[in-house]
C-alpha cells in the first residue's frame, strides 16, 4: 500500500483549436475524456478530492471523464482559477501586431506556436505584460497554491484538470527545471494526458509525465492530439 497520496494531473480534451471560440471540447476531445474515466474505473482509482480550473474545457473534460468513471462517481469538484491556462491570442499579440490566418494548414498550425513559443519565453523573462493576463510570477504562483493545497489537505488519490501551461508549471516547480524547460514541455502535452505526482505533506515528486494509458489500444490510435 503506497504510503503517499498520489496527484493526477490531467489536460482538457480537445478543444476548438482554430474556431471562433476555442474553450469548448470537440468530439474527439470529450471521447478522449470519457477513455480516461474508463481508464480510472478500470484500476479501480477512488479520488479523495477533484480540482479543476474554471474554463468551460476543463468543465467539460471533467464531465466526460465523471461519464467514463461511471456510478462509482466522482467527489465535487472545486473550481480553482489558478489552474486556468494563459491567454494564447493576448501572448501572441505580444510579439505579432498582424491578424493571424485561420489554422487550416501545417504551415500555418506550426507558425502559430512559434510565435506562442516566442511569446512565452518573452512572458516568463519579465519582458512583457500581455493585455488582461497575471504577470509569470503571479501565474506561477498560482498553480503553486493549488499543489499546497493538496499536499497539506489531502493523502489519498486526487484528479486535477487543468491546461497544458499550469501543468508544465507544476512540472517545472516540482522539478525546479529552468523556465525554458517549462515553455518546452508546454509545447508538447498532449490532450487528455495523464501526469502524476506522488506527494507527501512536505513535497510532491514528479512520477509520470504527458502519458496516454487510456489510449493505448489499436482501436484508438488516431486519437491523439495537441491543439
Amino acid at each position: 500500500m503506497r504510503a503517499m497520496g498520489r496527484l493526477y494531473l490531467v489536460r482538457h480534451g480537445q478543444a476548438s483549436f482554430g474556431a471562433a471560440d476555442y474553450d469548448q471540447l470537440s468530439a474527439l476531445g470529450a471521447r478522449q475524456c470519457q477513455a480516461l474515466g474508463e481508464w480510472f474505473a478500470g484500476r479501480g482509482t477512488v479520488f479523495e478530492a477533484v480540482l479543476r480550473g474554471t474554463l468551460q474545457r476543463h468543465v467539460q473534460s471533467l464531465a466526460s471523464i465523471a461519464s467514463g468513471y461511471g456510478d462509482a462517481g466522482l467527489p465535487d469538484a472545486l473550481a480553482w482559477p489558478g489552474l486556468n491556462e494563459y491567454d494564447s491570442a493576448a501572448l501572441i499579440r505580444t510579439v505579432h501586431t498582424g491578424t493571424l490566418a485561420r489554422p487550416d494548414s501545417p504551415e500555418v498550425y506550426r507558425a502559430h506556436f512559434r510565435l506562442l513559443r516566442q511569446a512565452l519565453t518573452r512572458w516568463t523573462a519579465g519582458e512583457t505584460r500581455p493585455e488582461g493576463m497575471p504577470s509569470w510570477a503571479d501565474f506561477r504562483a498560482g498553480v503553486a497554491a493549488a499543489l499546497d493545497h493538496v499536499r497539506s489537505t489531502h493523502a489519498g488519490d486526487v484528479l486535477l484538470v487543468s491546461s497544458g501551461g499550469p501543468i508544465a508549471t507544476a512540472v517545472h516547480q516540482v522539478l525546479g527545471t529552468p523556465v525554458e524547460a517549462m515553455v518546452e514541455m508546454n509545447m508538447h502535452i498532449r490532450n487528455s494526458a495523464l501526469t502524476e505526482f506522488d506527494f507527501t505533506p512536505r513535497r510532491h515528486r514528479l512520477l509520470s509525465f504527458n502519458h496516454l494509458p487510456h489510449l493505448d489500444h489499436p482501436e484508438r490510435r488516431d486519437w491523439e492530439s495537441y491543439a
